[in-house]
């Protein structure tokens, strides 16, 4: 067999070629499944190629026309969705509640485990959170509470507290929480009320995007302000859809949690725990510690030790996005943000079925999650480009700046590769099993 394309993946993937092949061949061994390098190597080649023929180009032309004819696909189906969706204007905040109405058609909201709202209302007694009383006209935190919507208030802390007192103060409160603080009820989507526009203004404009949510409240918000960038209500839509896969994949994590913890509270031995945790001996850890862990994102920072099965990490956020060259994004791995991702843009592509007249081109996208390829820069280089759909809507966003993104199609590549030798099931499922633990081994 060719090492083309173990060269090919592993340049992707900015490995060394040396340890693809190892990685390989371990789990040849384990799982019986042969040539997967060379399968995903083909089938990135087939859909590339297909989709330089819907784009009208080549298979030899240079990376920047590549680039441009997505992002030109990308506002071309961005306009096709907002016609088909009947809205006037982005600068009108009722658009953003239109848009939050069409999604929950297209993915209805389900029920998850969330922390209980009293437990919420709690906290925000225990502790007021002065920016957003302030933005209210508040001055007692009770009253707040008895006329404002809960969840409206809850979500402003996401853009209007400062993260140090969030953090070290606020959060804090979680360190109590048990199974009994949390209840079955169904995920919330919304646009927030109009008062919130101005108070959300600078949290909109440093983080190029108008929408967020909490993972522990089951609540996905939109505020209604748009930045003016072209291919905003695709990218809003494909935002909500992810959000939307997001919370429920978390709202397991948190059930599973209370499930093992018991009465207890308690779950798995330390000696399995992530390194930040290692301080506190071989204690177990709480449902608490696990929610906390689960909200801050948190990723093993220890390299793991060498064997005979092959080790994945589970890297549940974007590392890219702070630094390119964290080691653990070379070591294998698998990511469940690509998952959310993938399902999103599957989402996506099924819009067509909802939208009559939305005719033609969301189906290009279909599979495109984990695929791209280099193409020869204006200096003779090798320039990969991403056809990933976020990549290309994120690289529009910060077109501008000649900021281009590659990490969603790198880490969903690495999820291509690990289910191409167990199937996608049983990697979610190993994801979910050990979140926590923040790695697992192949048997």
């Amino acid at each position: 067999m060719s090492n083309n394309h173990h060269e090919k993946i592993a340049k992707i993937l900015r490995i060394d070629k040396r340890r693809l092949i190892a990685l390989q061949e371990d789990m040849k061994r384990i799982t019986g499944k042969e040539n997967v390098c060379a399968n995903v190597a083909d089938e990135n080649e087939a859909i590339v190629r297909r989709s330089l023929d819907a784009l009208g180009l080549g298979r030899n032309v240079p990376a920047s026309e590549v680039y441009d004819a997505l992002i030109s696909k990308l506002e071309a189906d961005d306009i096709k969705i907002f016609e088909a969706l009947n809205l006037f204007s982005l600068r009108n905040p009722d658009t953003a509640g239109k848009i939050v109405d069409f999604v929950r058609k297209l993915h209805p909201p389900k029920s998850g485990f969330f922390l209980k709202l009293d437990k919420a209302r709690e906290f925000l007694r225990n502790e007021p959170p002065k920016n957003i009383m302030a933005a209210l006209g508040y001055s007692d935190v009770k009253e707040m509470l008895d006329k404002e919507d809960l969840l409206e208030v809850y979500s402003a802390l996401r853009f209007l507290e400062d993260s140090e007192w969030l953090n070290n103060v606020f959060f804090k409160q979680y360190e109590i929480l048990t199974p009994d603080d949390f209840e079955e009820r169904t995920i919330q989507l919304r646009a927030l009320d109009r008062k919130w526009i101005k108070a959300a203004e600078d949290f909109v404009a440093k983080k190029y995007h108008n929408v967020s949510h909490l993972k522990e409240m089951g609540v996905i918000f939109v505020i209604p302000i748009f930045l003016g960038i072209s291919g905003e209500t695709l990218r809003l839509i494909s935002l909500l859809t992810h959000y939307l896969n997001e919370v429920e994949y978390y709202s397991d994590l948190f059930r599973m949690a209370a499930q093992k913890s018991g009465d207890s509270g308690k779950v798995f031995s330390m000696k399995h725990a992530l390194h930040f945790f290692y301080s506190k001996g071989h204690e177990e850890v709480s449902f608490a510690e696990q929610v906390i862990s689960l909200l801050r994102g948190d990723v093993i920072n220890y390299r793991l030790p060498d064997g005979k099965q092959p080790k994945f990490l589970v890297i549940q956020r974007y590392l890219a996005k702070d630094d390119e060259n964290d080691w653990r994004l070379f070591e294998p791995h698998v990511n469940p943000e690509a998952v959310h991702w993938r399902r999103a843009e599957e989402e996506i592509v099924r819009m067509e079925t909802l939208l009559p007249n939305l005719k033609d081109g969301l189906h290009f996208w279909k599979d495109l999650d984990w695929a791209g390829d280099f193409f020869k820069g204006a200096v003779g280089n090798d320039v990969l480009v991403s056809f990933n759909l976020v990549d290309t809507a994120m690289s529009l966003v910060k077109e501008k700046e000649l900021i281009k993104y590659l990490y969603h199609h790198q880490e969903a590549l690495w999820n291509k590769l690990v289910s191409s030798c167990i199937g996608e099931e049983k990697m979610i499922r190993l994801m979910k099993e050990n979140m926590i633990k923040g790695w697992f081994e192949l048997r």
